[in-house]
């Protein structure tokens, strides 16, 4: 694994920086607080318009070219400036799996909206969702189940049930359901707007979340993509949301760092001590560590290799190191530091609502020692 930056990579990284530097204070997480949407629909244009959304797509399909590992730095980036943004729900979460199991009426309508700058995200259902048959029974291999393959003729399926965490669902046109039929996964797009699709606004911490319902909701055959793209929306989606906490984590270090060299006592700047010089340490321990954690799994998954364990070990370890970051961090700023004028706390909420995210620490510790047999 190698993760030296190409020239365009480092050219994606110090773009997006400095766009979201300078937007930060207009699109931050402090600045849309109290939006509905839950992020810049301005700064969501102008992501648009430089490609980002279409940053992992091919040109066929009205995007950049180039790929997954690309789009995390944008994401990393995002986390760092604690900018909201659903670009992992759209980009990451949907447009992967359809781009790795749809076919290509699929991929060129689909793909083609996101690049475009159209908001979609992700309903995990599969606990809670079922699917049965819509009226013909088609057998299963009627609906495509190999990537690439066309859904055929088959009748799709009726939905019915409820997922309770669904981020920026009032702003996305459609979503990526996963559902279970007959005890198997299946991943279909469903119009936000379709018949029996409601959506209610949940008052959590962290990104905006919905509690959406299915009552009888039809789903064609043309709109279900092939067998693999429900495990691909928690994977693409638990990579995205590691890359963005060990950004997050280091604006956290960022931050601290520049406070201890300009916060001064007994005539000195804090970080001339050694507990404090211990605690800006520990914290960059903790940064880069998470980054090559995230990125072993990014990197895997962008060469189309099994990444179970690394996903797994990224997640475990990025969650918790991330907030130990940001208690540091805290400890370093002081009193400061816990008000609601300094934007610390936009940091600590963003790593204990990720650290939830497609599986705590302790659900992928767990998923490790299965996959080693202990």
């Amino acid at each position: 694994m190698d993760l030296t930056l190409t020239e365009d990579q480092r050219l994606i990284t110090s773009t997006a920086r400095e766009l979201l530097d300078s937007r930060a204070a207009v699109a931050g997480a402090r600045a849309v607080a109290g939006e509905a949407a839950g992020y810049s629909a301005k700064l969501w244009k102008e992501m648009t318009e430089l490609g980002w959304t279409g940053l992992a797509f091919g040109e066929e399909y009205g995007g950049v070219g180039l790929g997954f590992g690309e789009l995390c730095l944008v994401i990393e980036e995002l986390g760092r400036a604690r900018v909201p943004s659903p670009l992992v729900a759209t980009v990451a979460c949907c447009g992967m799996p359809i781009g790795d199991y749809g076919t290509e009426d699929q991929k060129s309508e689909w793909l083609g909206a996101i690049a475009d700058g159209q908001v979609m995200t992700y309903a995990l259902g599969a606990g809670g969702v079922l699917a049965r048959r819509g009226s013909g029974g088609a057998p299963r291999e009627a609906l495509g189940s190999d990537p690439g393959r066309s859904p055929g003729s088959g009748d799709g399926f009726v939905l019915d049930g409820e997922v309770p965490f669904v981020p920026y669902a009032d702003s996305a046109a459609r979503l990526l359901v996963t559902a279970r039929h007959d005890g198997e996964p299946i991943a279909a797009v469903v119009d936000t707007a379709a018949p029996g699709v409601s959506a209610e606004t949940l008052d959590v911490v962290g990104d905006p979340m919905s509690r959406v319902r299915f009552a009888n909701v039809a789903v064609p055959a043309d709109r279900v993509l092939g067998d693999g793209a429900a495990a691909a929306v928690t994977a693409y989606g638990t990579a995205a949301v590691c890359a963005e906490m060990a950004g997050g984590a280091q604006g956290v270090l960022d931050m601290t760092v520049a406070y201890a060299r300009e916060r001064e006592q007994f005539g000195k700047p804090v970080g001339a001590f050694q507990a404090v010089a211990h605690h800006c340490a520990d914290m960059a321990i903790d940064v880069l560590s998470s980054r090559l954690a995230a990125y072993e799994a990014i990197w895997r998954l962008a060469g189309g290799l099994d990444a179970t364990m690394e996903l797994s070990l990224a997640k475990s370890w990025v969650s918790e190191a991330y907030q130990r970051v940001c208690a540091l961090g805290h400890q370093v700023h002081g009193a400061i530091g816990f008000t609601a004028e300094h934007d610390l706390h936009y940091f600590y909420r963003h790593a204990m609502s990720s650290a939830l995210a497609f599986g705590d620490a302790d659900f992928h510790v767990e998923r490790v020692a299965a996959n080693l047999g202990i």
